[in-house]
């Protein structure tokens, strides 16, 4: 079970397993009164918690991490972070106000990520940790064998335009050979590749109703000449194509195309960049001469 605890601006995760549970990431320093409210309101309580796992050990992430382990839970860590726990302590010494309790690093549980997978099994949670470089060198992310990802601050997929040729790039291509099922990341929404059994509005299924949309303005586009009305009806529907090519989901599913994550046999002509634009500026045009003259 996967519970978001929303309280501040950093994404906050609690992972149940059969045998404990995992809290992924914290917030700044100051926030323990209102993270412990959150839990509370969620049905959970510090002392259930198992450990605490940070994807990365910026301000943001790390900020109550000792407080709460101080309350029961333990802090655990990938080996490959062990030089970065203290990170963030320069920066919260700037501000007195802030009540940060550095790490205590004897306490805190090592393990690496070679044995992650053993690690996360004795609290009966199956997945894997792994290195994700790209927004810091000490970056980790979970992968739960059901398909749901914890990545921190890496980039989000719809930014991966921006990063072609860098590690962002190269940690995503190895995270997306994994298949996931959803991306939970540390500050933008959670995206979701597959149908689930909730059923969501998942990136194949959006893009199957997407399509439909753009197939249909095309041709009342086309036949505009002989029956306006017909598109003008249609523009509700349209206005969703461009709701979905102007947000960051269009983004996101085009990602997952140049990643070679979407079927062989998908319809997906609503992800060429030039067919949706070109669309709607025709469009806008015949609108315009309609009503403007």
């Amino acid at each position: 079970m996967i519970k978001e605890i929303k309280y501040g601006t950093t994404n906050t995760y609690l992972i149940k397993g059969k045998k404990g549970s995992i809290l992924f990431d914290t917030g700044w320093a100051g926030t323990l009164a209102a993270f412990c409210h959150a839990l509370g309101e969620a049905g959970e309580k510090v002392q259930d918690i198992s450990y605490i796992l940070i994807s990365h050990y910026h301000p943001d992430h790390m900020g109550i991490a000792q407080e709460i382990a101080d309350m029961g839970p333990e802090i655990c860590a990938a080996d490959i972070q062990r030089d970065y726990i203290h990170f963030s302590d320069s920066i919260f010494a700037k501000d007195k106000k802030s009540g940060f309790a550095p790490v205590k690093d004897e306490n805190v549980v090592f393990f690496s990520l070679d044995d992650s997978r053993e690690f996360l099994k004795n609290i009966g949670i199956d997945g894997c940790v792994y290195a994700t470089p790209g927004h810091s060198d000490d970056s980790i992310s979970l992968m739960l064998d059901s398909g749901e990802l914890f990545v921190g601050d890496l980039n989000p997929l719809y930014e991966l335009e921006l990063h072609k040729g860098t590690k962002i790039e190269e940690t995503w291509n190895m995270l997306l050979s994994m298949n996931p099922r959803k991306v939970y990341y540390g500050h933008a929404l959670t995206a979701e590749f597959e149908t689930s059994d909730s059923g969501s509005d998942t990136a194949i299924n959006r893009i199957k109703n997407m399509e439909k949309i753009f197939d249909k303005a095309n041709k009342l586009i086309d036949n505009a000449s002989e029956d306006m009305d017909a598109l003008i009806d249609y523009q509700d529907e349209i206005s969703k194509l461009e709701e979905y090519y102007t947000g960051n989901l269009w983004k996101e599913d085009f990602a997952l195309e140049e990643a070679g994550m979407l079927p062989e046999d998908l319809k997906r002509g609503v992800l060429s960049e030039d067919g949706i634009y070109n669309l709607l500026e025709r469009n806008r045009e015949l609108l315009e001469e309609k009503y403007n003259g």
